[in-house]
């Protein structure tokens, strides 16, 4: 388990590096290690609207990590997979249980 979470860390701090500062907008990853949470939140303005919520969540349940919410172009499961991971070790969380069976990911 502590694999997964230190690749999770990995990726999401990537992510905070590539979009940096901005004057804006800003992007931050919280880790809960203990209860195996892992969010990248996005809060700032763009013009005169407020943005404000969660960019990517992640989610450890066991050996698996559960993908609650995945708001990349590529995908979160693609980049953890190039990490090492397994796709019987992802569930893609945001899809109904049916959409999932079948696939190569994990069902749950």
């Amino acid at each position: 388990m502590d694999s997964l979470k230190t690749i999770i860390k990995k990726i999401l701090t990537e992510y905070v590096e590539f979009f940096g500062v901005q004057p804006t907008m800003e992007i931050e990853a919280i880790f809960d290690d203990e209860k195996g949470h892992y969010e990248l939140l996005q809060h700032g303005w763009i013009g005169n609207r407020r943005v404000h919520g969660v960019f990517l969540h992640l989610d450890i349940k066991g050996e698996k990590i559960w993908i609650q919410h995945d708001g990349t172009s590529e995908g979160i499961a693609v980049e953890l997979m190039e990490a090492g991971i397994s796709p019987k070790q992802i569930v893609l969380a945001f899809r109904s249980p049916r959409e999932r069976e079948g696939g190569i990911f994990a069902v749950a």
